[in-house]
């Protein structure tokens, strides 16, 4: 397939903080990388400029455009970029690291990757979120476990704390989640973002937004206004698809965006009103029925513990 966006567009932030630790890049309009780093002054800046700067730089050098893209490229790019961060290593790995999330448009579709809090969203104006990278942090952990629900992670006291993400100087590399999607067409967008994006914003008015009638330089403009009182560095890609044209053989190309684990919005309970409001019909993700079952089985096999 042959997709052509409309002009990207980009948002960085530094919030309330004293220096930036965000860092975005892109390559030929195919490649978009945006990285969080973690580790304070002059530490995480340091982890999300090389991670970032580095998969540019190994997919110029060894990705062809025209040629078939595999997950085995990907992963080639990004232990470079572990190669790379590794030099800043001092035997305290923990003293730095960063986010990765990373699109990149070639024929087969769209090759989505990310590690740690920061999202890639697919949406789709008048129907919604197709997909939600899943957040590789404590607060999600929680709740995929039953431990919190759904209202209480937005105000989870260590929110914050992200389960993956690249750090220097370990034998044992932290993986990204890759996704592969197909169904794409003209209007979608791609939206990416650091966490300190959504400080104040949720998936509704996100939606809201890019549904609207606004020009992509407005809809940037407004994303700035709503986020100026953000205490965290917040930055975004804004990719708008303006057109997609099908080539024999894309029918054979997998969407694994309605299935893939990776995909948030899969295991959240999907909420439906009813035209009686005193009615509420509850989806359950496979995950969380799942969890009732044991729940549950535990309940019955209480008295034979006794």
């Amino acid at each position: 397939m042959k997709i052509s966006l409309q002009p990207p567009l980009s948002i960085y932030e530094i919030g309330q903080r004293d220096n930036q630790e965000d860092a975005i890049a892109q390559w030929d309009n195919r490649l978009f990388v945006l990285c969080d780093g973690m580790g304070g002054h002059e530490h995480g800046e340091v982890a999300s400029q090389t991670v970032s700067q580095s998969i540019v730089t190994w997919f110029k050098e060894h990705v062809n455009p025209e040629e078939p893209f595999t997950d085995d490229l990907l992963k080639e790019a990004i232990e470079y970029a572990y190669t790379e961060l590794d030099k800043y290593a001092n035997g305290n790995p923990r003293q730095m690291g960063t986010t990765l999330t990373l699109i990149y448009i070639h024929k087969q579709g769209i090759t989505a990757a990310h590690m740690g809090d920061s999202r890639i969203y697919h949406i789709r104006p008048g129907i919604g979120v197709l997909y939600q990278s899943r957040d590789h942090s404590l607060v999600f952990d929680l709740f995929q476990s039953g431990e919190i629900s759904y209202e209480e992670m937005k105000n989870f006291a260590q929110k914050n704390v992200v389960t993956r993400a690249m750090t220097p100087g370990e034998d044992n590399r932290m993986r990204t989640d890759i996704i592969h999607i197909t169904d794409i067409i003209h209007n979608d967008y791609f939206f990416m973002c650091s966490d300190g994006m959504l400080e104040q914003m949720d998936n509704g008015q996100l939606v809201t937004l890019l549904s609207s009638q606004l020009t992509d330089e407005e809809i940037k403009n407004e994303l700035i206004e709503v986020t100026k009182g953000n205490q965290d560095n917040h930055s975004a890609w804004i990719l708008h698809i303006k057109e997609v044209i099908k080539e024999q053989g894309d029918d054979q190309l997998d969407n694994e965006e309605p299935i893939s684990r990776y995909n948030a919005i899969n295991i959240l309970p999907h909420i439906e009103e009813n035209e009686d409001d005193d009615v509420v019909v509850v989806n359950l993700s496979k995950q969380s029925i799942f969890q009732k079952v044991i729940a549950h089985l535990k309940d019955i096999c209480k008295p034979c513990n006794n």
